[in-house]
């Protein structure tokens, strides 16, 4: 998975609440477990006017001013419904890097970092602020620096954003969560040997352990 460090990108901004994973990446779409292939069908509901054929001048991915941008901003509780991975999969192989908005579903939430997609939670006036700005110029592009926890705005302007630390290292290391768990293989060995000898019977057959147990325990006492 590609780390997340420094992301300089264009945003594109979608101001709607309660996007739920089937305008995300509607049921129709779901044939497949690859993580590719979704790009064009990412909010098909919305970006076309029929089946996937005529583009919806109307909508911010159809427009050439929001081209080649790669942070969507958007509203609160953002991918709630279904607890679909092909959500993020159809956001990222679109090109997303990152999601900013006021909430989002926590299943979606913690689906976004496992495909290298950097969710960031901001307050409602923030969010307004920057829908704000986003109108004034164009193309509006911010600097999102995960290491120092803060998005740049063209006029300089800092905004600080909270992640949990589990999810920041893993992010900037470009890991997913079995990944993540794998890179500290050697503390997992060494657990798993401390675990052993302390309780030598867990290794046993399911029978022979309440009795081996027993035995040790009264043996320790």
């Amino acid at each position: 998975m590609e780390p997340f460090i420094t992301h300089v990108g264009k945003v594109i901004p979608l101001n709607r609440s309660n996007i739920n994973t089937d305008d995300i990446i509607p049921a129709r779409f779901l044939k497949t477990i690859q993580r590719t292939g979704f790009a064009d069908k990412l909010f098909a509901n919305w970006r076309f006017l029929d089946d996937t054929s005529t583009p919806n001048p109307g909508f911010p991915l159809n427009q050439p001013r929001y081209a080649q941008g790669n942070i969507l901003l958007t509203g609160d509780n953002f991918g709630c419904g279904s607890s679909r991975e092909h959500a993020p999969w159809a956001l990222r192989d679109y090109g997303f890097r990152s999601i900013i908005a006021s909430s989002f579903a926590d299943i979606f939430y913690n689906n976004c970092f496992n495909n290298g997609i950097l969710p960031i939670i901001l307050a409602k006036d923030v969010i307004d602020f920057l829908f704000q700005e986003e109108q004034k110029q164009c193309p509006y592009v911010l600097i999102i620096d995960l290491a120092s926890q803060q998005i740049t705005t063209p006029t300089r302007q800092i905004i600080p954003f909270t992640i949990d630390t589990y999810r920041k290292d893993a992010l900037l290391k470009g890991l997913d969560t079995v990944e993540w768990i794998l890179s500290h293989s050697e503390e997992i060995a060494v657990y798993e040997e401390q675990h052993k000898r302390k309780t030598p019977w867990v290794i046993l057959p399911a029978e022979y352990q309440k009795p081996v147990a027993e035995k040790f325990n009264e043996a320790r006492t």
